[in-house]
């Protein structure tokens, strides 16, 4: 932290930066460090019972005071005075309240998305046993999930948290199946062809079946034949595909989900138009999720670090339009970054709106505030702070990966736009 002074009570004026030592819970404003604005904020922090308050020079727009002593903090002002009737107080309360709605669609989420990794878990489990029931099962899970999509008003694309079901596995579909439902959504895909869309990204890699483990799960770089063994995936798909009878639209996303823009893909090298508009939208969900949950967990990028190199250096690869499209719904900073505010507090986007991507839900780390308790902003709400920059996770101290990372692995699931909507995938 910068080196700052403290200031008694009536040395406080507009412009100077200041640092409230209180809970986050005792005092009324969004974050205990921030420029005084107006006569009415230093009203309020003259009433919390401080008798100095630190301020940074640096950050002050204001000459700052000479430093006083610090002195020992007087009794909080007791409940029902001052801070009672500020616009600061009520607007506080009006966060908690949309916290705690917040954490109630949170675990809403969660739980619908558990359910859904589970239900996947068990077609992938029968799926060359039990064929015609396992297809039947992952049908109804796509429609159940693009209905759940198309009937939000505004749709919220949510990282998980903690292990909620740890179907690690299965996740990987489901997360392009998501990513995918999201690009169709925004282009108005019509209703008629998600179902296609949906079956086909959840059944993209079926082809993996037919390829060792050891190759799958390669930490290592695959040797040349190695390389073109997996690439034998695609087809293999499409063959597990017509034994399982799914239809030619689905058939041409198992495909054709490698396949690129610039001919550079496989299997067939085919260019732009060429390749079918679903398997375009899979291929970059699945490229997506791929970069940000590799094998190598020590190769992964964060989502920041995905979007940013897909556009700036593997534009060429993909559909420019859907490309746009998916950045657009997904922001800047994807959920699962980590990001520093302009204020200097470290948070973790969790919840991003595809209607307003650049106005986050952020999980805010404060030692003070058990994890579990976490501070939700909603920059939404906020007018004072922006995002500054994204942080690699290496980056910040263990502790606060610890309190902010959700998982090791980026996994996406979706819920109504706005807390106290119903959630997604009833």
């Amino acid at each position: 932290m910068q080196d700052t002074v403290h200031i008694s009570m009536d040395q406080l004026q507009v412009g100077l930066y200041i640092y409230l030592d209180l809970k986050w819970f005792d005092q009324p404003f969004t974050f205990s460090n921030f420029k005084i604005k107006s006569e009415e904020q230093i009203k309020i922090i003259r009433s919390l019972g401080l008798r100095t308050v630190r301020c940074n020079p640096t950050l002050s727009s204001v000459e700052v005071p000479p430093d006083k002593p610090q002195a020992a903090p007087a009794a909080p002002a007791a409940p029902g005075l001052a801070p009672n009737v500020s616009p600061a107080l009520v607007a506080k309360r009006a966060m908690i309240e949309r916290i705690k709605l917040q954490r109630e669609a949170t675990a809403q989420v969660e739980k619908a998305f558990a359910g859904t990794a589970s239900a996947l878990r068990d077609i992938d489990k029968n799926l060359l046993s039990k064929p015609v029931e396992s297809v039947r099962q992952a049908g109804e899970l796509v429609q159940q999930i693009a209905d759940s999509i198309l009937g939000e008003p505004e749709l919220a694309i949510q990282v998980m948290g903690d292990n909620p079901g740890g179907e690690e596995l299965y996740l990987h579909s489901l997360n392009v199946t998501v990513l995918s439902m999201m690009m169709a959504r925004d282009i108005k895909l019509p209703a008629q062809v998600l179902g296609a869309l949906g079956m086909g990204a959840l059944f993209h890699d079926i082809g993996h079946k037919k390829i060792p483990s050891a190759i799958l799960l390669s930490m290592a770089p695959l040797s040349t034949a190695e390389r073109h063994l997996y690439q034998m995936h695609v087809l293999y798909g499409g063959e597990v595909g017509k034994l399982l009878q799914l239809p030619p639209s689905v058939l041409a996303i198992i495909r054709e989900h490698h396949e690129l823009s610039d001919g550079s893909g496989y299997p067939a090298g085919l260019q732009g138009e060429a390749i079918g508009l679903l398997s375009r939208i899979v291929a970059i969900a699945n490229h997506y999720d791929e970069l940000c949950n590799p094998v190598n967990i020590n190769d992964a990028l964060t989502p920041h670090e995905a979007l940013s190199q897909m556009f700036a250096k593997q534009r060429s690869k993909f559909d420019a339009k859907l490309l746009q499209v998916f950045i657009r719904c997904l922001g800047v900073y994807p959920p699962g970054t980590i990001v520093q505010l302009s204020n200097g507090v470290l948070g973790m986007v969790t919840t991003i709106n595809t209607i307003k991507p650049m106005k986050p839900m952020i999980m805010v780390y404060d030692a003070d505030v058990p994890k579990e308790e976490a501070i939700l902003i909603d920059m939404e709400h906020e007018t004072e702070i922006n995002i500054a920059k994204a942080i690699r996770p290496a980056h910040v101290a263990r502790e606060v990966y610890n309190y902010l990372s959700p998982r090791k692995r980026v996994s996406y699931y979706f819920g109504a736009g706005k807390p106290g909507q119903e959630a997604a995938a009833r």
